[in-house]
């Protein structure tokens, strides 16, 4: 027995004995997932017992260094951990924006400090994360953020206002870009990168609804507030390197979450979001011996699997990279431009293929799933926006892959 297949056998014993069965084909189930921090909610009572089982052994963060939480893993062990979990069809131990944005830029640009202090702590869920980029005048300019940071001895005093906050009345920490210094000649410069502890006073989030009846937004407000100098993430006045190479697993992030529309199933090559349209068009237009009758539409489910699955395989193919520890680049503006809009086109099929049923808001005549299309399909008009507009994207790849004069 190889190495390997003695880690897939460790794993799989794991995976069966440990890690409760009720949690089995519950990968894209949003009650499943667990967010973590320090008011860390369960939507099965199993997951508590889930992320324990992978916190211990470093499966929540399985290519990060064992010393900061991780796992060690190889990049081969990481992939056949994630195939027997996708096997199991079991959700993921852990998600949330320590793992996929702020873990990754720490192991890159962090002091040795902050490293010790959060990426364990990320690791086993115990603080919750959120971005403070954007602002009410530095949206797709991101570099006009005029949050601002005046240092008083070993602290900044923070003052201003963070928009588009996803998450932020739940979380416990921020990363966010502050201006240090208003005099610099260029707006890309004067910028820091800052660790804030949304415990300190001086801090107030509040809620942003949206069109589709609910939202992750959240608007943050900074009056005089108190952030320990040692907290700069990278060099004083030098955020906007660090911020960028955040924006590149943001994107990668996004781009897949959009793009796959639901947990490829590995053995079979098909993902699953692409057969549940088949199976809402066999039962809202109908079929003959499986097949759907209207061939046009035949067509256009064909086609969307077709490039979601070559999507889902290029986005692969950069993680395979990300995890040899090649650093992610311009391809995730690409990743993002396109998964996204992968996305608005699969919810636009999907309300084609209910038809009228897609129109509900509420009242009877529409079940939950029917009424909820109408509030997805609204959201994923946000999609080419958050993160960094495709206009954004395509200026990146524009200048940074095909070599475009400004």
């Amino acid at each position: 027995m190889t190495e390997s297949d003695a880690f897939r056998a460790e794993v799989r014993r794991v995976l069966e004995t440990e890690v409760p069965s009720v949690l089995r084909g519950k990968a894209t189930d949003p009650k499943a997932h667990v967010w973590g921090g320090r008011r860390v909610t369960f939507g099965y009572p199993e997951s508590r017992t889930w992320l324990e089982v992978a916190a211990a052994r470093g499966w929540t963060a399985p290519t990060w260094p064992r010393e900061y939480g991780g796992g060690g893993l190889s990049k081969d062990d990481a992939k056949i951990l994630k195939a027997e979990i996708e096997r199991l069809a079991l959700p993921p131990p852990l998600v949330g924006f320590g793992l996929t944005m702020i873990g990754p830029t720490l192991l890159q640009f962090g002091s040795e400090r902050l490293r010790r202090e959060h990426l364990p702590k990320i690791a086993s869920g115990q603080i919750r994360w959120c971005q403070g980029y954007s602002e009410p005048n530095a949206g797709s300019d991101l570099a006009a953020v005029q949050t601002s940071a005046v240092r008083d001895g070993d602290h900044f005093v923070v003052n201003g206002q963070k928009i588009w906050t996803s998450y932020g009345d739940l979380s416990d920490w921020m990363f966010m870009l502050v201006r240090t210094d208003p005099g610099a000649t260029k707006k890309q410069t004067g910028i820091t990168f800052l660790l804030v502890d949304f415990a300190i006073p001086g801090i107030e989030v509040r809620p942003i609804r949206l069109i589709s009846g609910a939202s992750p937004f959240c608007e943050t407000f900074f009056s005089d507030a108190r952030v320990p100098v040692e907290n700069v993430v990278g060099e004083l006045n030098a955020g906007w390197t660090v911020a960028k190479a955040l924006l590149g697993h943001e994107r990668a992030m996004i781009a897949n979450f959009m793009g796959s529309g639901g947990r490829r199933d590995t053995a079979s090559g098909w993902d699953p979001a692409e057969e549940r349209l088949a199976a809402l068009a066999r039962e809202y237009v109908g079929h003959v011996d499986g097949k759907v009758t209207d061939a046009v539409l035949r067509d256009r489910i064909a086609q969307l699997s077709m490039d979601t699955l070559c999507f889902q395989l290029t986005v692969q193919r950069a993680a395979d990279g990300a995890a040899a520890g090649q650093r992610p680049g311009a391809e995730t503006s690409m990743f993002k431009l396109y998964g996204t809009e992968l996305n608005q086109r699969r919810q636009e099929l999907m309300l084609a293929i209910r038809g009228p049923q897609a129109l509900g808001w509420e009242g009877e005549g529409f079940s939950p799933d029917e009424l909820q299309q109408t509030r997805d399909w609204l959201r994923s008009r946000g999609n080419t926006i958050e993160g960094g507009t495709s206009e954004i994207q395509l200026n990146v790849v524009a200048k940074q892959v095909l070599g475009l004069p400004d």
